[in-house]
């Protein structure tokens, strides 16, 4: 049993400088114009949603949905986020699309996780993408507004869609125009 579990634990040693290895000598690629392979998509979306569970806290969201605040959200989000995660105008979005790995583009397929899980990934950002911690430079109740609209992004009161169809020409899309969520 002893050597085994020293078969093992060599293996293992092997496999991980083999690793390292192929990392320095450059034979992983590192361009951000190619697309993750599904293996990477899904090893990199377990990882998220794991460390998800594990550190965020399970917070509930102090600011009311009402029209004022995800009027507020809908502001917030496009002066921060609409440049990676997509305009109110429905637009392409080339920017949040020439990220490694592209950035979700949130107006046409809303996020479907918790509120806690929502304001975790803005306030912490996530290693790796390209996300900032907008914990660093936005105060948190702005945070939870943007999670507010993010989240009631399919479900928007009367008031604020009229907002966005004032401000930006376009209505907000429907669930069955947003809703084409991805198997990852």
């Amino acid at each position: 049993m002893k050597n085994f579990i020293l078969g093992v634990i060599a293996v293992l040693l092997v496999l991980g400088l083999a690793g390292l290895a192929a990392a320095w000598l450059g034979w992983i690629p590192t361009n951000a114009d190619a697309d993750p392979s599904p293996l990477e998509r899904r090893m990199a979306m377990s990882a998220l949603d794991a460390s998800m569970e594990r550190h965020a806290p399970r917070l509930n969201n102090p600011v009311p949905p009402t029209a004022e605040n995800l009027i507020d959200g809908m502001k917030i989000y496009t002066m921060n986020c609409s440049l990676c995660h997509g305009t109110l105008d429905q637009k392409p979005n080339t920017l949040g699309a020439s990220f490694y790995p592209p950035a979700p583009d949130l107006v046409l397929d809303p996020p479907d996780d918790p509120d806690w899980h929502i304001f975790y990934a803005i306030r912490t950002g996530i290693r790796y993408t390209g996300m900032p911690a907008w914990g660093k430079t936005m105060n948190e109740t702005d945070i939870w507004k943007v999670t507010a609209f993010l989240s009631h992004l399919q479900k928007l009161p009367p008031e604020v869609q009229d907002q966005w169809k004032k401000s930006f020409g376009v209505a907000p899309p429907t669930p069955s125009e947003g809703d084409h969520k991805h198997e990852d």
